[in-house]
């Protein structure tokens, strides 16, 4: 896998409640796609570097949502949806960044759909013009529940025990501490992958676990569909899912049809397809943000 680089720019915000790092990579006056990372209360960096592929058309903003990362916090507040829709509206205000394209990639994909929803709502001072959501989290508490069924199952199937037997027996520990370390990282996320053999080349990150429990407890039994706030959305918006993704594919067919999105599916990707398929993730991205298409939503798949 390829290093990944400095950024341009990078600093921290001085208007947010906590401090959060943010970095800015990609060309100078070019149009900029605000990137979320997933989690929650995980940090940018593992989506690097494979989303500089889109630097060489785009300005690309990330920053680490508050908890993870850089923008880890000792205030024992719980952090709610509610504080990450806040930080990234402060988020698009200091940055100054407009248009605001928000590209959302799992968790980030629903803080996108979140923000939006509260942005039509005009409970946010700046609102998105498009949306980019790549394998977002359920958008229901039930999908959710399916997800968490299947990741656990295929963590326990017996093609990751024969891979972590292999690794045991390697003696790469000995060999390589930082390669054992890697390569433990990479199958204790197996199961997102299609090919859970397949899981190279991920950039290793930390869940802050406080984070992820507080988040998930202020959503609840949250369900986007049935309380209508995906209708109520009426922007640009393209839905990339891997078909073999342990989030269940009818959560985003469903987001998909409320929202008139586009929905592209990746075949052979699980929800990593910036690792999996990255060829067919980011075509799918370019076509749906060239001027001449972002105007009208179509349908497609891969």
């Amino acid at each position: 896998m390829a290093p990944i680089p400095s950024p341009r720019e990078s600093g921290f915000t001085h208007t947010t409640a906590v401090p959060l790092f943010w970095a800015r990579y990609g060309r100078v006056g070019a149009p900029v796609l605000l990137v979320l990372h997933g989690g929650p209360g995980a940090h940018h960096d593992y989506l690097l570097p494979q989303f500089l592929e889109l630097a060489d058309e785009y300005e690309l903003v990330f920053y680490d949502q508050r908890g993870g990362g850089r923008s880890k916090t000792d205030d024992r507040e719980p952090i709610t949806w509610q504080t990450h829709v806040l930080d990234l509206d402060q988020v698009v205000g200091e940055l100054g960044i407009d248009p605001l394209s928000l590209v959302g990639y799992s968790w980030g994909g629903l803080l996108a759909l979140l923000f939006a929803i509260e942005a039509a709502a005009h409970r946010t001072t700046h609102h998105p013009s498009r949306l980019v959501l790549i394998d977002p989290a359920p958008v229901t508490r039930e999908f959710r529940r399916e997800f968490e069924t299947e990741f656990l199952r295929r963590q326990a199937d017996s093609s990751v025990a024969k891979l972590r037997a292999e690794l045991a027996d390697s003696g790469l520990r000995e060999r390589d501490p930082d390669a054992y370390r890697q390569r433990a990282f990479e199958l204790s996320v197996a199961g997102y992958f299609a090919d859970p053999s397949a899981a190279h080349d991920l950039t290793p990150f930390r869940v802050t676990g406080r984070v992820q429990q507080s988040v998930w407890e202020s959503l609840g039994d949250f369900d986007l569909l049935a309380d209508g706030s995906l209708q109520s959305l009426s922007l640009p918006t393209l839905i990339v899912h891997g078909r073999q993704d342990p989030i269940p594919l009818a959560s985003s067919q469903a987001a998909a049809a409320a929202m008139n999105a586009t929905l592209v599916i990746v075949d052979g990707s699980g929800h990593v397809p910036y690792v999996e398929q990255p060829a067919e993730l980011f075509s799918a991205i370019r076509r749906f943000l060239h001027p001449t298409l972002s105007a009208t939503t179509r349908r497609v798949s891969v």
